[in-house]
């Protein structure tokens, strides 16, 4: 779906907007792969754990990027917590690594993120986040590397239990804005098929998911113009 998730509550919401963490119940977790463009240097692999404590939702998770001489790693911690029956709102604290091939240690650096969402109505459902507001950055032997601050504002809304459209707009204080659609349906009670469009050098997306029980599996796909192909495959159990 393009990462239109600014305003949707699942276990990957410690990727997207912690505030929907606090409609979750219980435990969750999950791990996801991606082979960005089909280069093996440029693979993905995150994680993510939540689970209900002090009056709210405590979330973690981990990704890495980068193989060998070059990585890139976050690990955060968010707490998320109902403000009202239709306001929740997060906070998650952050912490980044970097290695690169002409250092001979890791970088890194402390930022958080910020993010609220609101259900308007029993249908439609609205997500706002920040990440990096302070604008932090890694201290390199060259000078400080900025990471840039970037907004998300967007929303979703449930035709029915078997459809659901989402859309958001994305500002990076470094690029230009980004719009991302999305689009979800269910042709069978347990399988969802799903497809999305955003940029603009445009990306398309489309992917699976089957749910089992209380296990979820994804498979997707996204196509750049330029660059091509990056096959995904994710699963998350809840309980």
């Amino acid at each position: 779906m393009s990462n239109a998730f600014v305003s949707i509550s699942d276990p990957w919401s410690t990727f997207h907007n912690q505030a929907t963490l606090a409609k979750l119940k219980g435990i969750s977790g999950g791990a996801f792969y991606e082979s960005k463009f089909l280069i093996e240097e440029l693979s993905l692999s995150a994680g993510t754990a939540n689970f209900t404590a002090l009056s709210g939702t405590i979330g973690l998770s981990f990704y890495q990027m980068g193989k060998g001489s070059f990585k890139e790693s976050k690990v955060g911690l968010a707490y998320a917590k109902k403000l009202s029956q239709r306001l929740n709102a997060a906070l998650q604290l952050d912490y980044f690594f970097n290695r690169f091939p002409e250092n001979d240690k890791a970088f890194g650096f402390p930022t958080f993120e910020i993010g609220l969402s609101y259900q308007t109505t029993k249908e439609l459902t609205l997500g706002i986040h920040l990440f990096n507001p302070v604008k932090n950055g890694f201290k390199t032997y060259y000078g400080k590397e900025e990471m840039p601050l970037v907004l998300r504002f967007g929303g979703h809304y449930d035709f029915s239990e078997r459809v659901l459209v989402s859309a958001e707009v994305q500002k990076n204080s470094d690029t230009a804005t980004v719009v991302r659609t999305g689009l979800e349906f269910f042709p069978l009670e347990n399988l969802a098929v799903r497809f999305g469009v955003s940029g603009k050098q445009l990306q398309y997306t489309a992917g699976i998911g089957y749910r089992f029980g209380k296990t979820n599996t994804d498979i997707a796909f996204s196509y750049h113009g330029n660059l091509g192909f990056s096959p995904s495959v994710s699963l998350h159990l809840t309980f």
